[in-house]
């Protein structure tokens, strides 16, 4: 067997379970969904932080006349 063909073989075995399902129960499925609604990223959440301070100190200029 030359290199080669080592080497597409190893490349071939790479995709061999590409095909397979992964089965979870229902209960747990519903706790993705239910977290997937929310934002957990720590550095988002920062950014998220940042602008509503802003926001807040922005307002305090605001002035409405009608």
């Amino acid at each position: 067997m030359s290199i080669e063909t080592e080497t597409t073989h190893e490349h071939d075995l790479t995709y061999e379970n590409e095909q397979s399902t992964v089965t979870i129960p229902l209960k747990e499925y519903d706790k993705l969904k239910q977290a997937n609604q929310y934002i957990t990223d720590p550095s988002l959440i920062s950014i998220i932080d940042k602008i509503e301070e802003l926001t807040r100190a922005l307002r305090k200029h605001i002035v409405r006349k009608f």
